[in-house]
C-alpha cells in the first residue's frame, strides 16, 4: 500500500511536517499524516471562537475562564493556554515515542504586551507548566531577544518566530551560542523564518509602490532568503533548529524539500490539499537561485535588500520592519476581538 505524501517525505528526506493553529481533529489527522510538531499563535483562539465544529466547546472553555479573573487580558491568557493544553495532549504520544526529540507544541502569547521583556518572561514561564511538550514561541524583536536570553539560560524550549530576514537570523544564532557556552544550557530551540507572510507582505508592497518587475521574480523572493537563511546557518553550523511558516502556497512547502528543516502549515488548504495531490517526493531546496533573479530583485525592490543582506536591518529595527508589523497587526487585531468577546461575555 502506497505511503501518504508526508511519511514519504519523512524517509526520503530530513524535511519534517509541522502543523498549525489546529482543532483537536485536526491534530489527530495531522500526526496520522505525519506531523511532528505543532505551532499556535496569537490568533487561534480566535479561530476557535468562530470554529464550526470547535466554536462551542471553545466557548464552554472562555466562560469557565471568566470566573478566574476580573482581568480581560488575564481571561484571554487562560483561554489560549486551556485551548493550547488540549492540543499539547494531543502531541505528547509523539513527544514520549520519540523521547522528547519531536512532538512540541508551540504557544506564542498576548501579542499586546509583547513588547516588554519582563511580561514575555513571565507568561512563558506560567505557559511552560502546561506540558512538558510545550515550546515557548517568542518573537524576534529587541524585545523577544532579551528575554529569550532568560529563558535559554532556564533552559527554557523555545521557538523564535516572526523572523523576516537575515539579520534576524544572526543575531538569534550569535545569541543562542554567546548564552549556550556561557551557561552551558542548550534547550531545544528553534527559528522560525514566516516566508508566506513576508511574501505576501512584499507582493502588496511591490504593488502598492508600482514597482515593475516580473511576477515570476517576484514569487521566488521568500524562497530566496530561505535558502540563504540555511545555507548560512548550515556552515556556520549554528544549533538551532529551522522552522518554515506562514504558507500562502504550497511551494512553501515543496521547495524547501530536502533540507533538514520543519515547515509548518494550517490542517485546510495545505496539508489536505498536499496529501490530495500527493506528489512525487523531490529535493528542491538545494536548487541554484538564477543571477538574473537575484539581481533584479536586489536593484528593483529595496525591501528585499533589507531581508537578504545581513547587516539589512538593526536590532532596533525588528519590531518595526515592513512584515513583521504587518503579522503582528493580525494578531492583535485577533486578540482584540477575543477581549471584547470577553467583554461581552462578561
Amino acid at each position: 500500500m502506497k505511503k501518504g505524501y508526508f511519511h514519504r517525505v519523512a524517509e526520503l528526506t530530513p524535511t519534517k511536517f509541522w502543523i498549525n493553529n489546529v482543532t483537536r481533529k485536526e491534530a489527530n489527522l495531522a500526526i496520522a499524516a505525519g506531523a511532528v510538531g505543532c505551532t499556535q499563535n496569537p490568533s487561534y483562539t480566535w479561530k476557535m471562537i468562530n470554529h464550526p465544529e470547535e466554536g462551542e466547546y471553545a466557548r464552554q472553555i472562555l466562560a469557565g475562564c471568566l470566573k478566574e479573573s476580573d482581568n480581560e487580558h488575564v481571561i484571554a491568557s487562560s483561554f489560549q493556554r486551556k485551548l493550547i493544553t488540549g492540543i499539547a495532549e494531543i502531541f505528547m504520544s509523539v513527544y514520549e515515542k520519540t523521547n522528547g526529540a519531536h512532538g512540541y507544541v508551540s504557544i506564542q502569547g498576548d501579542p499586546i504586551h509583547e513588547h516588554d521583556p519582563q511580561v514575555i518572561i513571565n507568561e512563558a514561564r506560567m505557559n511552560r507548566e502546561i506540558s512538558p511538550n510545550m515550546m515557548i514561541k517568542i518573537p524576534a524583536t529587541k524585545a523577544g531577544l532579551e528575554a529569550m536570553e532568560v529563558l535559554i539560560a532556564e533552559n527554557t524550549p523555545l521557538n523564535a518566530t516572526e523572523v523576516m530576514g537575515m539579520s534576524q537570523v544572526t543575531q538569534l544564532c550569535e545569541m543562542y551560542k554567546k548564552i549556550t557556552l556561557k551557561t552551558k544550557k542548550s534547550p531545544v530551540m528553534y527559528l522560525s523564518l514566516i516566508t508566506g507572510i513576508y511574501d505576501e507582505w512584499l507582493q502588496k508592497e511591490v504593488a502598492k509602490e508600482g514597482i515593475d518587475i516580473s511576477p515570476d521574480i517576484l514569487y521566488q523572493a521568500g524562497m530566496i532568503i530561505a535558502k540563504k537563511v540555511y545555507q548560512t546557518m548550515h556552515d556556520r553550523d549554528y544549533k538551532m533548529g529551522f522552522i518554515g511558516g506562514g504558507l500562502r502556497g504550497l511551494h512553501h512547502f515543496t521547495e524547501m524539500v530536502g533540507g533538514d528543516v520543519c515547515i509548518t502549515m494550517n490542517w485546510e488548504g495545505h496539508a489536505d490539499k498536499l496529501l490530495e495531490l500527493d506528489q512525487p517526493v523531490v529535493s528542491r531546496l538545494f536548487n541554484p537561485v538564477q543571477d538574473q533573479v537575484l539581481e533584479a530583485l536586489l536593484t528593483k525592490v529595496p525591501q528585499f535588500g533589507q531581508a537578504y543582506f545581513e547587516n539589512g536591518l538593526t536590532l532596533d529595527e525588528f519590531e518595526k520592519y515592513g512584515p513583521v508589523h504587518y503579522f503582528w497587526e493580525s494578531f492583535v487585531s485577533a486578540w482584540k476581538n477575543v477581549l471584547e468577546e470577553i467583554r461581552k461575555m462578561s
